[in-house]
């Protein structure tokens, strides 16, 4: 890694001329108070997660604005976590800070880390992704796309899979690095401007919110269950299901493993469909990793097994698929409500509602994301005229136009 670098002297690393790698809590200290005189900086991070249930950050990216009154303009450092005797508390301070904004690209990995590592969040946050959606550059556009489009800049991609635990990092990496928040400062300034100029910086706002929520980064295990997808509704499978995925999520959890590690899903649905209740019935599992079939985790499973299998608290199976027969036309006339809306809008037509949700208005339910806020003003309270029959849809010149029904 480069040396010690002083953030008022000329800096001196010691293989890279232009990069300033911050190693000491005195040194992150003062980058981040010239980034709280400052409107806003751009941050990235790189980590690791193969091996752990928890990331594991390995290098944190920050640049201030390219012109500074203090004459900093432009810097960009990268901070090296991994180094003893570190603190990020000076970065976290930055992150309380009101007076700048904080902006990343797709940051809900990023802000994972920071709130299990420190409970805490960067506010106000811009995420130049979400407003690339809103801004009309399509769903999930990635980084090297806006680069391209807005900054018209080649990126570098080559050091995209990397090991970033290993030091020290080459040349190329850390270019790589920087790259990622170097180009951001010139899509933030063009998407925040947009967002000013169209009036939608409060729909940015809306989504921001949910990434700000720390019920976002919160894994409960007893909750677990409800991202496994099966194909049994019996109350008893779902018991053991339940509890499998309790036990798997909390080991996983403690001792900050992957969760295939301790049970992939296969193996877990197959568990609640054999219900074993000795190791030697978990030695007859066609699935199960050969580690788990004795010692800690085979006794969780057992217990789990046992639990599910004795509850009285069984789950409820999930309410019928919405767009069984009978809504299915409607689904089909709110897919093109939605395409006519969100073409007019210039807005990715997944950030206004998702296939399922068109599905569950289609079959009545109305507490959905795409009927409030910004999204009921762009697509759904037309969508809830379509249902109710107020409305119906006619092609004219090649477009789909809304035509009021009369009374």
């Amino acid at each position: 890694m480069s040396r010690k670098s002083s953030m008022s002297a000329s800096p001196k690393p010691a293989r890279h001329e232009d990069i300033r790698t911050i190693t000491t809590t005195a040194e992150l200290a003062e980058f981040c108070e010239l980034a709280k005189a400052q409107p806003y900086v751009t941050l990235d991070t790189e980590f690791l997660r193969e091996r752990t249930y928890y990331s594991k950050l390995c290098l944190i990216q920050a640049a201030l604005p390219p012109s500074s009154a203090k004459g900093e303009g432009g810097l960009a450092v990268l901070i090296d976590p991994l180094v003893e005797g570190l603190s990020l508390e000076p970065l976290y301070d930055l992150f309380r800070h009101k007076a700048t904004v904080k902006v990343f690209h797709a940051a809900r990995q990023d802000l994972e880390i920071f709130f299990h590592d420190a409970g805490v969040l960067p506010d106000p946050l811009f995420d130049t992704q979400i407003a690339a959606m809103v801004c009309g550059f399509g769903e999930q556009v990635g980084y090297e796309t806006l680069v391209k489009k807005i900054a018209r800049q080649p990126l570098d991609k080559s050091s995209r899979f990397t090991d970033w635990s290993i030091r020290p990092l080459s040349d190329a990496q850390a270019q790589y690095a920087l790259a990622d928040v170097t180009h951001l400062r010139a899509i933030y300034e063009f998407l925040a401007d947009q967002l000013n100029k169209t009036g939608r910086a409060p729909w940015l706002g809306e989504e921001v919110a949910v990434l700000l929520d720390p019920e976002t980064y919160i894994t409960r295990p007893e909750e677990a269950w409800q991202r496994i997808r099966t194909r049994s509704g019996s109350p008893r499978f779902l018991a053991v299901v339940r509890e499998l995925a309790r036990f798997r999520e909390a080991f996983a959890q403690e001792r900050d493993i992957p969760r295939a590690r301790v049970l992939k899903d296969d193996a877990l649905i197959e568990l609640a469909s054999t219900k074993p209740l000795t190791e030697a019935d978990l030695g007859k599992s066609r699935l199960l990793l050969r580690e788990a079939r004795r010692g800690e985790i085979a006794n969780g499973i057992l217990a789990a097994v046992k639990a599910g299998i004795e509850s009285k608290d069984l789950p409820k199976p999930a309410p019928d698929e919405p767009g069984r027969p009978g809504n299915a036309a409607l689904s089909e006339l709110l897919r093109v409500l939605l395409k006519a809306k969100s073409d007019e809008a210039g807005v990715a037509p997944r950030l206004i509602a998702s296939a399922a949700e068109l599905d569950a208005i289609a079959s009545g339910a109305r507490d959905l994301p795409a009927l409030h806020g910004w999204r009921a003003e762009v697509f759904g309270d037309d969508a809830l005229r379509l249902a109710g029959g107020e409305i119906a849809l006619s092609a004219h010149n090649g477009a789909v136009k809304v035509v009021t029904v009369a009374g």
